[in-house]
C-alpha cells in the first residue's frame, strides 16, 4: 500500500536546501558520505519526528509532541544523509546533517511499511527513556502530521539499533508494544522485598 508522507512546512524545506547549497554547512557537517558526493543532493521523503515524552502505565494514551522535520537526502537512488529541522521562534529552520545506522534502518522501514496493509502516515516517534526510535505508522492518513498520538491500531516499526529485548524492524501494534515499553521502564523490585 501507498504511505501517504505528509508535506512538510515550507520553511522547514527552504532551510534544509538552503544548508546543502551552504559550502559552509556541508563542509563543517560530521557526515563523510555528504561531504564526498559527486552530484546532486535531494531533500525527500520529509517525517515529522515526535517525541514520546511520557510511557503513561495507566492506559491512557500517551503524550507526544512534534520536536522537527527529518528529511533523507539522497544522491541517486541511495540516502547518504539526513537533515533534521527544528521550530524556533523565527519558524523552521535547518539544524544538522547526520548519517549513521538510523539513515538506513528508516529506509528499510519504510519500505517495509510500502507492503502493509492499510495505507498510513508514516512519521518518527522518539522514546528518549528507552534511546529507542520507530517508524510510526499513524493510521490517520489526512491528519495534521504535527499532531496527534499513536493510536492503538497504529504500528510501531522499531529502528535499528534498537533497545535490547525489543526486535528492530519488527512491526508491532502500538496496544502491543506500549505495555512492553512500560515494563521495560517499570522500577524493579528491590532484593528482598515482596513484589
Amino acid at each position: 500500500m501507498p504511505l501517504h508522507v505528509p508535506p512538510a512546512p515550507a520553511p522547514a524545506l527552504r532551510s534544509v536546501l538552503a544548508a546543502l547549497h551552504s559550502p559552509t554547512a556541508v563542509s563543517e557537517a560530521r557526515t563523510p558520505a555528504l561531504r564526498s558526493v559527486q552530484g546532486t543532493l535531494c531533500p525527500e521523503l520529509p517525517l515529522p519526528v515526535h517525541v514520546l515524552d511520557q510511557i503513561v502505565p495507566s492506559g491512557r494514551a500517551p503524550y507526544t509532541r512534534l520536536t522537527g522535520w527529518r528529511f533523507l537526502i539522497r544522491s541517486g537512488d541511495r540516502a547518504v544523509a539526513a537533515a533534521d529541522t527544528v521550530l524556533t521562534p523565527d519558524g523552521w529552520t535547518f539544524s544538522h546533517f547526520f548519517e549513521g545506522p538510523y539513515l538506513n534502518s528508516t529506509e528499510r522501514a519504510l519500505g517495509q511499511a510500502e507492503s502493509l496493509a492499510p495505507d498510513f502516515q508514516p512519521r518518527l516517534l522518539s522514546i528518549p527513556e528507552l534511546y529507542m526510535l520507530t517508524l510510526w505508522l499513524h493510521s490517520d492518513t489526512e491528519s495534521d502530521a504535527s499532531a496527534g498520538t499513536p493510536r492503538p491500531t497504529d504500528v510501531l516499526v522499531p529502528l535499528a539499533p534498537a533497545p535490547p529485548g525489543i526486535a528492530a524492524h519488527l512491526p508491532h501494534l502500538v496496544a502491543d508494544l506500549l505495555p512492553v515499553m512500560t515494563l521495560r521502564l517499570s522500577p524493579a523490585p528491590l532484593l528482598g522485598t515482596p513484589a
